[in-house]
């Protein structure tokens, strides 16, 4: 079994489904519209739209370097997620 999310450093680690959970958390806080489609991409991706933004979320462990992108692509302040 993955470990939800987990610690690297000063790093936060996460895979797919916590992603997914925390953009819809945000979505709510900020009164944001926030939709899941699932496999609407190839192999085990799916789309989140936050508000009128969008990106493409892997179930899989997600990197630093990943997470960062998402956040921009989503127009999430990482402090706030």
């Amino acid at each position: 079994m993955i470990a939800l999310c987990r610690p690297i450093g000063y790093t936060l680690v996460l895979d797919g489904r916590e992603f997914t959970r925390r953009a819809k958390r945000y979505a709510k806080r900020a009164g944001l519209d926030f939709r899941f489609l699932a496999r609407k991409g190839k192999g085990s991706h799916s789309k989140v739209f936050v508000g009128g933004r969008d990106t493409i979320v892997k179930r899989t462990e997600i990197g630093k370097g990943l997470l960062d992108s998402m956040l921009k692509d989503l127009g999430i302040p990482k402090e706030d997620f």
